[in-house]
């Protein structure tokens, strides 16, 4: 855990789905959509890792959104910390969220 890095603090200001000691999902701060984010300080989560957080991503956004997503781990803006996000399949459309039950 690094003190100045955004994603290590984990401060909640948006909607929080999942966490456990591998990691958090929540919507994105900046583009509003779910995102996992390990929660190793580290770019490059092993092959077998990053599988399990993409897998729990896909679970939560089936859980709580309609419609396709595509998993973007493009590190854009914090390189320097693995997170990927659940982006809606067709570019230019929202997730759409489901109805409670």
């Amino acid at each position: 855990m690094r003190a100045e890095c955004e994603l290590c603090a984990a401060a909640r200001f948006t909607e929080w789905y999942h966490e456990d000691e591998q990691c958090w999902i929540a919507e994105c701060e900046s583009c509003s959509v779910p995102m996992v984010v390990w929660r190793v300080h580290d770019p490059h989560p092993p092959p077998e890792v990053k599988a399990e957080l993409v897998a729990k991503l896909r679970r939560i956004v089936a859980r709580h959104f309609e419609g396709e997503v595509r998993i973007d781990d493009n590190l854009r803006t914090i390189p320097g910390h693995y997170h990927a996000h659940a982006r809606p399949a067709v570019w230019g459309t929202g997730l759409v969220r489901r109805r409670p039950e």
